[in-house]
């Protein structure tokens, strides 16, 4: 920071802080709701009040909470039956600097994420010398690791048509972005960052600017840019800011279509990326030759891209009342098929909002996908085995993978405003694409908390 710009920016820095002081020392005009009240939106209530006065002042303390739990009943590659569990805390804050300091058209967000816990997938589910297409719990669970998750501010133009944010977060938090209303992985977060190694989906974040044009009330056009870079995922680095590894920029465009259909509301995305950033290739070696055959290193390819259509649309209401009904889902995304296990996804879901009369903000939902592995990583295995002479008992024998096909039936418990606990039954066919492997019967349990 040079000489010149940082007075100014510590002044701006202690009138936020004095800005959100004020807010904090705001007389109270609401009636306080006590903490763990079932009508309260936070499990620790309105703290006398205070949390209400700095939403007022546009200062929004987030503070989360998602367990998942799973436990494989039939099936697997490892039968032995097992629970495993994953956790993720949140802590942050969703600042409005219109509302608290007058910067027309600005936010400013900052999120700590805390995740622990163990994959059933890794342990039971999957072939180990496979590995996972999708997962059971979307919550992986790496360890015990706390990470920036999102540092950025957003400015808007021309009554915020124009809008540019920039900062750490992830791909996933604003290209192809889709509800997770499920708790396996295929159908929850924004499906290019699950499977391509150089898309960022939090917790883990990047630094990364995005241009957002609107163009009317139902449409907008963005485009983003965001730094590839590994070892920004390591447990070791949950805080590293410099930009020491990067590789390549990631560069994605989208289109979102937010209708009205006979009086019921939809989202619709179409999107590509294009990754300058280098990749091994899954199949050949650098004379084009198939590298599990030579014993040469994978060649380097020097961009990627893919491309996802995702869809969201109400189909029906209860007695005209757009908060309850059955929803739709929908999702075709394409990845590179050259540097990416898995090539393509499918998936169709069904959430079904306030199912019965006396439990209106309950949901019941189905949803269904088909994970394909890509067929040059079919081709390799193929070489390999073939070489080595290896079948399937073999230690050594590298498993070719197919297709994956998860199924999860869930209910979904609004026990409070501040607490959802979703029983799920799921069914993967096929785990990791290998064909060898038992399909998997799993239960599971996921819970949201707002603090």
């Amino acid at each position: 920071m040079s000489r010149s710009t940082a007075p100014r920016f510590q002044r701006r820095h202690a009138t936020l802080l004095l800005a959100l002081c004020a807010a904090a020392a705001t007389p109270l005009t609401a009636e306080a709701q006590d903490a763990f009240a079932a009508d309260s939106q936070w499990m620790t209530g309105d703290w006398g009040g205070q949390r209400t006065a700095l939403l007022d002042k546009g200062v929004d303390i987030q503070m989360g909470y998602t367990g998942e739990t799973a436990s494989n009943l039939r099936g697997g590659y490892n039968k032995n039956h097992t629970t495993r569990y994953a956790d993720q805390f949140t802590l942050g804050a969703a600042i409005d600097l219109q509302k608290l300091m007058g910067w027309q058209d600005t936010q400013f967000m900052v999120l700590l994420s805390n995740t622990n816990g163990d994959s059933l997938n890794d342990q039971r589910i999957s072939d180990p010398r496979a590995g996972s297409l999708s997962a059971t719990q979307e919550i992986s669970g790496n360890g015990s690791v706390t990470r920036l998750s999102e540092l950025w501010l957003s400015k808007g133009w021309f009554n915020d048509a124009l809008n540019v944010k920039a900062g750490r977060f992830a791909f996933g938090d604003d290209f192809a972005v889709e509800d997770c209303l499920f708790e396996n992985l295929a159908f929850c977060s924004s499906q290019p960052g699950n499977y391509v190694d150089s898309i960022t989906v939090g917790p883990v974040s990047t630094w990364a600017a995005r241009v957002k044009y609107t163009l009317n009330d139902e449409v907008y056009a963005q485009l983003g840019v965001f730094d590839v870079n590994d070892s920004y995922g390591d447990n070791n680095n949950g805080f590293k800011l410099n930009g020491a590894g990067t590789t390549g920029a990631m560069i994605p465009v989208e289109l979102v279509w937010t209708p009205t259909l006979n009086n019921l509301p939809g989202e619709y995305r179409v999107g590509y990326y294009y990754s300058t950033a280098n990749a091994d290739d899954l199949y050949k070696d650098a004379n084009n030759l198939p590298a599990a055959v030579t014993g040469d290193d994978y060649r380097r390819d020097d961009s990627r891209h893919g491309w996802w259509l995702t869809g969201k649309q109400q189909l029906t209401t209860v007695g005209g009342d757009a908060s309850r009904g059955l929803v739709l889902y929908g999702n075709v995304s394409a990845f590179d098929a050259a540097t990416t296990p898995v090539d393509s996804l499918l998936k169709i879901s069904l959430v079904y909002k306030g199912p019965f009369d006396a439990r209106p903000a309950d949901t019941l939902g189905l949803a269904v996908a088909r994970l394909h592995s890509s067929n040059q990583y079919l081709r390799n295995a193929r070489a390999a085995n073939q070489a080595s002479g290896l079948s399937y008992a073999d230690a050594d024998y590298v498993p070719e993978q197919h297709s994956e096909y998860d199924i999860e039936l869930n209910y979904g418990i609004q026990v409070t405003q501040w607490l959802n606990v979703r029983p799920n039954l799921q069914y993967v066919a096929h785990p990791g694409g290998v064909r060898e492997v038992q399909n998997a019967v799993v239960a599971g349990l996921q819970v949201q908390s707002q603090f």
